[in-house]
């Protein structure tokens, strides 16, 4: 089975009546980290992404680490974060693009991307979200902050 997905699949399955945008408020835990990386996968197979392929996988590490950034240094109690896909089409482009958005409310924390140092378990994500992603990169918002990376749908 070819593990790649084309962009004339995903435009034929939004075109179908699949709306080429998704949101959802989740809980600023470990559990709704993990409920955005399932979420995710399950939205792109709606919109046509066959479950283990590499657009699905990448996209589910992508939004594993920006989730977990969120939970873990953007967390506000009391304050949800907000996961939303958008499969993007450029007029004249042949190639789509799917943007992946995560916001949280705290916006005095702005991520960046390190190396961690030996012997460090963490600190490392963004470092994974920049190869793995076309673009990424942060937007401030009256309250908080929208770190967002885009793929390539093919």
């Amino acid at each position: 089975m070819n593990s790649r997905i084309s962009t004339s699949r995903v435009s034929a399955a939004v075109t179908a009546g699949a709306s080429p945008e998704f949101s959802q408020l989740l809980s600023s835990t470990r559990r709704g980290a993990r409920l955005a990386r399932r979420f995710t996968v399950q939205q792109l197979h709606h919109w046509g992404v066959p479950y283990d392929s590499d657009l699905s996988d990448t996209a589910a590490h992508v939004v594993a680490e920006l989730a977990a950034n969120a939970v873990t240094h953007g967390h506000v109690p009391g304050r949800d974060f907000l996961l939303r896909l958008v499969i993007l089409q450029d007029v004249g482009q042949d190639v789509g693009r799917l943007r992946i958005e995560v916001t949280d409310a705290c916006g005095e924390r702005r991520p960046v991307a390190r190396r961690g140092g030996e012997g460090d378990t963490s600190g490392r994500g963004l470092l994974l979200v920049d190869a793995l992603a076309v673009h990424w990169g942060v937007t401030e918002r009256a309250l908080g902050k929208t770190v967002w990376a885009e793929l390539a749908l093919n």
